[in-house]
């Protein structure tokens, strides 16, 4: 019950004009017109150069968690989301000794309850922790079971970083083999924050054949080298349409855009897939 009550609380405090104070998530209180203010925008610079002046955060690992697979894309719509729930259920499913977890980093858009058919909030363990939602065999966690499926998040850079924060901290995840995390696209703040604070075992770049994909997908990359995450190679998505009736195949969005860019960087094709019009 004072879990239900806890997250009843925090979807209305989500809701647009309401005040935004989150219990155990800081102690400043948001709205859609003080975060506008002068005043909150001096709070959040003298916060952002404190932050800033302690330097690199060092790395812990999370409890209970063995490996940590991060996928990500310098643009949206690449299937990155797809990609990284079929990675986390097909490992589940190739051994079930192996625990895997899904954690979906995308605060702003967040596609895993509907991508794992999860509705309804965590409960809270004991240590005030939550317990992440399950089916198919991977536990999961998400913004999206924390607010209404239609309410934006509004938030800006330092609440996305500390909801991060906690979504991998103070959450109840058992003991897991591999922790698979849905990375937003970019390569900004949530990036950063993970990469930075936790010891990522290796990131996987999800990209479309398109130049312009190509290009995101690039930075992404070097972002990873940048702060020292192992890249372990690049999944092409969307690279064939297959005809449902004749079965013809159609590069749509090219061919080997993928696989060019690999070579270039040095890493290895891990997969492709056809085009979302032929599942």
């Amino acid at each position: 019950m004072v879990a239900q009550v806890w997250y009843r609380g925090l979807c209305a405090r989500l809701r647009p004009g309401a005040p935004r104070r989150l219990h155990g998530w800081g102690s400043a209180t948001f709205s859609s017109r003080s975060l506008s203010s002068s005043t909150n925008d001096g709070f959040l610079k003298e916060k952002r150069a404190q932050i800033m002046s302690r330097g690199l955060p060092k790395q812990k690992p999370i409890e209970g968690v063995k490996q940590v697979l991060v996928f990500a894309s310098g643009k949206g719509g690449v299937g990155k989301s797809t990609t990284a729930v079929n990675v986390a259920l097909a490992l589940a499913a190739c051994d079930s000794t192996k625990a895997v977890g899904l954690l979906d980093a995308d605060v702003y858009g967040p596609s895993i309850p509907k991508m794992m058919n999860l509705k309804g909030n965590p409960e809270l363990s004991p240590k005030n922790l939550m317990r992440p939602l399950k089916n198919y065999g991977v536990a999961c966690m998400s913004m999206g079971f924390l607010v209404e499926e239609t309410a934006p998040v509004v938030w800006r850079g330092l609440m996305v970083m500390s909801a991060i924060e906690k979504l991998l901290r103070q959450v109840d995840w058992g003991q897991l083999d591999y922790l698979v995390i849905d990375m937003p696209p970019g390569t900004g703040d949530v990036q950063l924050s993970v990469s930075q604070n936790v010891p990522v075992t290796g990131a996987v770049i999800v990209s479309t054949p398109q130049d312009i994909a190509l290009l995101d997908a690039r930075k992404g990359a070097e972002m990873f080298r940048k702060v020292h995450v192992p890249v372990l190679g690049l999944v092409q998505n969307m690279s064939v349409f297959q005809c449902p009736k004749c079965k013809h195949e159609t590069h749509i969005f090219g061919a080997d855009g993928v696989r060019d860019l690999a070579k270039t960087l040095g890493l290895d094709v891990l997969g492709q897939s056809l085009s979302k019009d032929s599942y």
